[in-house]
């Protein structure tokens, strides 16, 4: 991995989507003011941006232009910016912290985050409707507007938040935590690379399988990563409360499987991924780079 490159890639990308963000957001000042507030101090609270990275990487691979990748590159972090803010409220994780500071429910109230993270998920649809910059066809649009869907909703994100719920003081086998996993985390990862290809109705269906290959295999190497630093981190350098998962009594793959082994499968799943990248020439660089990151990162 060429750690300068990939630094000033993510730091670009970051520019980016914050820049994105910063204008599609609703101001502060505009009715109702203290959702709108609500919405820009979850959104734009900094943070690792690696789903909106994906989207530029997968863009930057198949040669599209990254103005027209901005619509889905804030419409994926949009969707997992809401996901947090309901994540942390009291009926779910119930977290005072997030990226180092207040979670939108103890920086607001409960009812404020609770609408917030509405109007975050409806608005990455409407992005997706609407944005000019995208320059894609309505039926390119309509598939984007699916698969977002479909992978934030019931079988997807939301689903795997349900199944981890459940899951709670529970025995999982790793068939069970990797398909919890697929959903909870996987499947948001999986469709910041999918929107990419979306750009191109042509593309050979045997690059899209293997792009999808090479997604799902760093979302579950993601949260492989995300347990490890649970056990291995600190609160400070996290920037979120560390240890929740282990006194929460919720399955991890270091509580089945180990420290030492969850690395090594991080690590074969690493693997597996960059071969799926295989047929695909240097612009898909910034991909490897990303999965090598995803298992070195400390936050």
């Amino acid at each position: 991995m060429n750690s300068e490159q990939l630094n000033h890639f993510i730091s670009d990308c970051q520019r980016r989507v914050e820049a994105a963000l910063e204008l599609t957001l609703p101001s502060s000042k505009t009715s109702p003011s203290r959702l709108h507030e609500a919405m820009r101090y979850s959104t734009l609270g900094g943070g690792k941006r690696v789903r909106p990275v994906l989207v530029y990487a997968t863009g930057k691979a198949l040669g599209i232009e990254p103005e027209r990748l901005n619509a889905p590159a804030c419409a994926v972090e949009l969707i997992h910016a809401y996901s947090l803010v309901h994540d942390d409220m009291p009926a779910m994780d119930d977290d005072d912290l997030r990226r180092g500071h207040p979670t939108c429910h103890k920086q607001f109230d409960e009812a404020t985050a609770l609408l917030a993270g509405d109007a975050l998920q409806t608005h990455a649809f409407y992005l997706l409707s609407h944005d000019k910059q995208m320059q894609a066809s309505a039926e390119a649009r309509l598939q984007m507007i699916e698969m977002l869907a479909l992978s934030s909703g019931s079988r997807g994100m939301a689903g795997g938040q349900a199944i981890d719920l459940d899951s709670v003081g529970e025995a999982l086998d790793l068939a069970q935590l990797e398909n919890m996993h697929i959903h909870k985390t996987g499947a948001l990862i999986r469709a910041s690379v999918r929107l990419g290809t979306l750009f191109q109705p042509d593309l050979d269906e045997s690059v899209v399988h293997k792009l999808d290959h090479y997604a799902k295999c760093i979302g579950l190497a993601f949260q492989i990563r995300d347990d490890i630093l649970d056990v291995e981190s600190d609160t400070a350098t996290l920037g979120k409360t560390q240890g929740k998962d282990q006194a929460n009594d919720k399955p991890t793959y270091p509580s089945l499987m180990g420290l030492s082994e969850s690395k090594e499968r991080a690590q074969m799943l690493l693997e597996e991924s960059i071969k799926s990248l295989a047929e695909l020439d240097e612009r898909a660089n910034p991909l490897r780079w990303i999965a090598e990151y995803i298992i070195t990162r400390n936050r």
